[in-house]
């Protein structure tokens, strides 16, 4: 097997575990422009022998450079869209009006949703090579055995602790999930914010943020805290486990890989009615619940003013990434937490539904049989 990626000064080899990855030092898409040793990429797609092709999410480069190579393409071809994100952007209309032609030449399109915007795209054109293969989370993380996270960073065992996992991208809803929890009615309560801070995010803001409420009269007197830090992963998996409840107020989304997260580490979450957040709801035997949620209407939640000014601009001219994006009602979305920090006996109910449908059919390890068997297919069929 080989993985074809961009180059990371922190990856530790060229094999890991038996598979090969390949190295591009190659940036951007289709439509915001390649950069980068574009030529050595064509050479290594159009000079291999390969079985099976798999493009892993689109508005990227690996995939883009791929889509007018098809036909010349070794193997059986493969296509995970993972949403389409720009699909509603002027900016990337004819990016997505060549999109149908693509997907006709793939041997099979593989959706994580059956209700997102990329599957209801696909068969609004017609697109038949279908097939659902939804995310999932890892069995060798999240039932291996861990340690007390709680006094690594010296939170009280008596905190009702909710956690949230995200990048500071401004797209997460760190700054709501403050503001929620802020409004929430709570005693005895830590909001855990974990994530990695790339430059340019809010993570700086947020840190700030929390230190103004950490400081506030309303926070001493209610013993609230909030804590925004980075972890590893078997810190962040540790902290999973740890939590009462997961709160996920994000605006842009198509699968979120955290809300299985949380069916693997029996942790009941809030959620915004982003991505198909609503149908993972259904899928876990209702071990979630979605945030009273509503699309952006007039200015962008994050940032300062002059940024969420700017953004909404490029939102009205069409040149945003994405603008269907959703926020939650903050007032009824802490009533909702408050609710659900107040009923034990749901949140060990939804706990236990969540892990029941994780084990059964959204662990990585069955995931990657449903890959491995239409592998087997595709291949079977050229013997």
């Amino acid at each position: 097997m080989i993985v074809a990626t961009s180059v990371a000064d922190e990856r530790s080899g060229a094999d890991l575990h038996g598979v090969r990855v390949a190295e591009f030092d190659i940036s951007g898409n289709a439509v915001t422009g390649l950069r980068g040793d574009v030529a050595s990429y064509e050479r290594f797609l159009l000079g291999s022998d390969f079985d099976v092709v798999t493009n892993f999410a689109a508005q990227q480069w690996a995939t883009d450079i791929v889509l007018p190579l098809l036909p010349r393409i070794a193997g059986r071809k493969v296509f995970v869209p993972t949403g389409f994100s720009g699909l509603l952007s002027r900016r990337y209309k004819d990016y997505y009006r060549k999109m149908p032609a693509y997907m006709n030449q793939y041997d099979m399109n593989v959706f994580l949703s059956d209700s997102y915007r990329d599957v209801s795209f696909a068969r609004r054109h017609g697109i038949t090579r279908e097939m659902l293969i939804p995310n999932g989370a890892a069995a060798d993380e999240f039932l291996a055995p861990l340690p007390d996270f709680r006094l690594e960073l010296a939170i009280a065992h008596d905190h009702f602790l909710i956690l949230h996992v995200g990048s500071h991208t401004w797209f997460k809803g760190h700054e709501e999930a403050m503001e929620i929890f802020n409004q929430a009615d709570l005693q005895d309560a830590t909001l855990l914010l974990v994530g990695s801070e790339p430059p340019g995010g809010c993570g700086s803001l947020c840190r700030e943020r929390a230190g103004v409420l950490n400081g506030s009269t309303r926070f001493r007197t209610d013993r609230k805290r909030i804590i925004v830090t980075s972890l590893t992963r078997a810190e962040t998996v540790s902290a999973y486990h740890a939590a009462d409840l997961f709160l996920f107020p994000s605006s842009i989304e198509c699968s979120p890989i955290v809300l299985f997260e949380c069916m693997a580490s029996r942790t009941p979450f809030l959620v915004t009615d982003v991505g198909n957040s609503a149908e993972i709801i259904g899928w876990s035997g209702e071990a979630g619940v979605l945030l009273p949620s509503d699309r952006v209407s007039f200015l962008p939640r994050y940032g300062n003013l002059r940024d969420r000014v700017r953004e909404k601009v490029r939102i009205l001219l069409g040149r945003a990434d994405d603008f269907a994006a959703v926020q939650p009602d903050l007032r009824a979305s802490s009533q909702a937490l408050s609710r659900l920090y107040r009923d034990a006996d749901a949140r060990r109910e939804m706990a236990r539904s969540g892990f029941t449908a994780w084990q059964e059919r959204f662990s990585w390890e069955t995931v990657a049989g449903r890959y491995e068997s239409l592998y087997r297919t595709l291949v079977e069929e050229d013997l």
